[in-house]
């Protein structure tokens, strides 16, 4: 049972009841997560600004999805992992990509670069080495890309962390476990 008080659509007002509204003709639903977020407006707007300029940048609705599994992954929050698991289906990613992203790895190069880093961005907590840019680089990441990258990284862990206070209630299809859970 959700530990913050989720306020239901129908119920909300303000501005609470507008972002919802954006939500849901966007999403066809408004997921737990947002209603609890919406007891503060200021965050959810800022939530979905985050949200939104990032999905209008050069890192592809998949690549964020793999990013979003890696992090949920790395910080155990069951909320964002079933969620992106539905949305990175929605993205185009199958059930093997998903698994190892949340593996923290994959099968093409550039992704596997691109899980790798975001994996090493929340282990080490943003300290990442000269190499590991390279690395990135040397996969046809450009700045700008990178950039996205921690962006995304840092979009996830304020959700996973939310959902760790929150506790919402998943209303989304639970992701897998993983035979053996990523430490």
């Amino acid at each position: 049972m959700s530990r913050i008080h989720p306020i239901s659509p129908e119920n909300a007002q303000g501005k609470s009841a507008e972002l919802f509204a954006a939500v849901k003709s966007k999403l066809g639903m408004v997921p737990n997560m947002m209603r609890a977020i919406g007891n503060s407006p200021a965050v959810l707007g800022a939530y979905l600004q985050f949200s939104g300029g990032l999905a209008s940048g050069t890192l592809s609705n998949q690549q964020r999805e793999l990013i979003a599994l890696t992090v949920g992954e790395a910080n155990r929050c069951d909320y964002c992992l079933a969620a992106h698991s539905a949305l990175g289906q929605m993205a185009g990613l199958d059930a093997d990509q998903i698994r190892d992203a949340r593996h923290g790895s994959a099968v093409d190069a550039k992704s596997d670069a691109l899980i790798r880093f975001a994996r090493k961005l929340v282990d080490e907590r943003g300290h990442v080495s000269g190499d590991d840019l390279q690395e990135l680089r040397g996969h046809g990441f450009t700045e700008g890309e990178i950039a996205e990258v921690v962006a995304n990284v840092a979009l996830n862990l304020f959700t996973n962390y939310f959902n760790h206070v929150a506790d919402p209630d998943i209303d989304f299809p639970k992701a897998d476990p993983l035979a053996c859970r990523v430490a």
